[in-house]
């Protein structure tokens, strides 16, 4: 076995891992840390004696880790000695890691990880290392942030854990919808981030979003009675539905209008479908509401046949449950298609006059396109180039410069 099918097994049985040694040892960043030391030594013990159960063995590895530190910790010689009891105890009893089994410590460990303490970044990056399983490196490079920043999250994540004593266990059912919230809105960030990037030289990171869809399975399965579970789940999948027409074979980005739609994911589609129909359940939340727009542009064969009427009422009633300026901006959008580019140019320009977007490319990227579509070729000109020096995706921003060379004739 190479290092490749180590990253693997380490990538579908890490939360499990780290999970049971954080309820085994009580200690998240401890937990965190043997994990890690058990994935070094798999790296080179593997290649020359491959283990019939690798889950089985890497849990058994991080645990004498687990110990080990403990041993050296002289403060807490009584816990060392519960522990190796509780490891001998397991291991009489035979206990192995069930690779089927999906329990409430891997929905402890995102609710850890996704804790309140933790700034924004410190829980996207704690959910991605030890949820997901990815490295620092891939970390950073899904982010295009320095490998030391996000080793540095990931360890200011685990002291604040440590400092202000948050307990290895489910929230209380009176919070956890709450702080379910929480949870879903860092898959969310992950997977934004994965379906347009921020920055750089690609417009998706399909390996980020698709992590984030495989956490939200995770979370459907573990969290099968909550609506907006399901509407985050359907919210990924019928957005990655579109994922292979969105870029050409260099990479440039497709817009919408010129997608091939034959080359849409269909079973993504059907899946984004299912979880929608599970999300519809008890009336649909934010996540609900933007799927059941994805679900409306997925059901259509082509820009001009869909159903834009209903997208805009699907937008206004996602601006009364969760308003903001991006809700606001969409609707826009959607006007536009339904009513004309005069009516949605007032709903930007009075977002503008609010200056709730500021910096943003893309309240000019939207004005522009609506001037355009006015006539008034020099506006628009100028509003595109500004989107474009706004812009730090350079895929994007070629995009919006192209469409702005265009308006000069």
């Amino acid at each position: 076995m190479g290092t490749a099918d180590v990253e693997a097994v380490w990538r579908i049985e890490s939360a499990r891992i780290v999970a049971a040694l954080t309820r085994f040892t009580g200690d998240f960043g401890l937990a965190e840390d043997a994990a890690q030391e058990a994935v070094a030594e798999a790296l080179v013990s593997w290649p020359l004696a491959p283990p019939a159960n690798p889950a089985g063995w890497l849990m058994a590895a991080a645990r004498r880790r687990a110990i080990d530190a403990v041993r050296r910790r002289t403060a807490l010689q009584d816990r060392y000695a519960l522990l190796a009891a509780g490891l001998a105890a397991d291991a009489a009893d035979g206990e192995e890691i069930d690779p089927d089994r999906i329990d409430d410590d891997v929905l402890a460990l995102m609710f850890v990880s996704c804790h309140p303490v933790l700034s924004p970044e410190a829980r996207v990056a704690l959910t991605l290392r030890v949820v997901a399983g990815l490295s620092s490196e891939e970390i950073a490079r899904a982010f295009l942030v320095p490998v030391p920043t996000v080793q540095a999250r990931i360890t200011r994540g685990k002291k604040t854990i440590a400092a202000a004593g948050v307990p290895f266990e489910l929230p209380p059912a009176a919070e956890r919808r709450e702080r379910l919230g929480g949870v879903l809105s860092v898959l969310y960030v992950i997977f934004t981030e994965g379906s347009t990037a921020t920055s750089g030289d690609r417009l998706l990171r399909p390996d980020l979003a698709y992590e984030a869809i495989r956490l939200a399975r995770t979370l459907a399965a573990l969290q099968p009675d909550e609506p907006e579970v399901h509407g985050l789940l359907a919210l990924c999948e019928l957005t990655a539905a579109r994922f292979p027409a969105r870029t050409g074979p260099d990479g440039s980005p497709v817009l919408l209008d010129e997608q091939d739609r034959r080359r849409w994911d269909f079973s993504a589609i059907r899946r984004g479908l299912a979880a929608l129909a599970k999300a519809s359940a008890r009336g649909l939340g934010p996540y609900g509401l933007q799927a059941a727009i994805a679900a409306t542009h997925a059901a259509a064969p082509s820009v001009e046949a869909t159903d834009w009427d209903r997208i805009v009422v699907l937008y206004e009633a996602l601006g009364r449950v969760a308003p903001s300026p991006v809700v606001e901006l969409n609707r826009a959008v959607a006007v536009a298609m339904a009513s004309g580019p005069a009516q949605a140019l007032a709903i930007v320009d009075e977002l503008i006059a609010s200056d709730l977007l500021p910096g943003s490319h893309l309240v000019p990227t939207v004005r522009g396109e609506l001037l355009a579509r006015l006539g008034r070729r020099p506006e628009a000109r100028a509003e595109l180039e500004l989107a474009a020096r706004l812009c730090a995706n350079q895929r994007e921003r070629s995009v919006l410069l192209r469409k702005a060379a265009a308006l000069a004739s």
